[in-house]
């Protein structure tokens, strides 16, 4: 069986630029399986991916029903690509902060590491148009992840990566305790802890251009506290 290389693209109500999105990927990497796994969108984000998946097989969608969350999206998204055989495996943010023009960068790390994680935090990586609070709380964030979750990564919150199928095939993806963005340090957390080969990329974070942003200071704070069970569990694997 061919494999070919996966997006995972988790959105919920990204109308406004999971299109333009979509057709830049399918230029630059025209071979790739993108999968939009949409979270019920109100705004029509489902019926954008519908219209283009009319014409291209590449791209594929998963309507989720039931509970929302960014952890569970991503977890479906994981799941299908390793079902499908897929590999690598990258996922990316629909809402234009993770910069398509990077992914053949990622796929060529994925030749020769297990997981790579694209790092705002790297020499050459920047953060673009985005207030100092939002830096600041990430800045934290970052740092009570390596120090508690002994990860010694830049960028542990990152949700611009990639991971071979090895990797994600080797995690009990339903036992994730994630349901929100924790769902990135999480999964991390699980591959440093197996002794994957863990390589960080520089990238450009951009800050939306378009729609509303779906991080609030509540998610943020149920993140940090997401850090002890993530750290409880760990400890009890």
């Amino acid at each position: 069986m061919t494999s070919f290389p996966a997006i995972v693209i988790p959105t919920y109500n990204e109308a406004q630029n999971i299109e333009p999105l979509l057709r830049q990927i399918l230029r630059l990497i025209p071979e790739a399986r993108l999968i939009v796994v949409d979270d019920a969108s109100p705004d029509g984000t489902g019926e954008c991916v519908k219209k283009i998946a009319a014409d291209f097989s590449q791209v594929e969608l998963i309507s989720r029903t039931g509970a929302r969350g960014r952890g569970l999206a991503g977890v479906q998204g994981f799941e299908y690509a390793v079902q499908k055989g897929y590999d690598p495996i990258l996922e990316m943010d629909a809402d234009g902060s993770h910069a398509p023009e990077k992914i053949p960068d990622f796929l060529e790390a994925a030749r020769s590491h297990d997981v790579v994680i694209g790092s705002r935090y790297l020499k050459k990586g920047a953060i673009k148009n985005r207030g100092m609070l939002r830096n600041a709380l990430s800045g934290m964030a970052n740092g009570a992840i390596r120090v508690f979750l002994k990860m010694p990564y830049k960028d542990c919150t990152s949700g611009f990566r990639c991971f071979r199928k090895k990797a994600l095939e080797s995690i009990d993806l339903s036992s994730m305790v994630s349901t929100g963005p924790s769902i990135v340090f999480e999964v991390l957390e699980v591959c440093h802890r197996k002794g994957f080969d863990i390589v960080e990329i520089p990238i450009d974070f951009l800050n939306r251009e378009r729609g509303d942003s779906k991080l609030t200071i509540g998610k943020l704070a149920d993140a940090f506290g997401m850090i002890f069970k993530i750290r409880a569990k760990g400890k009890n694997r």
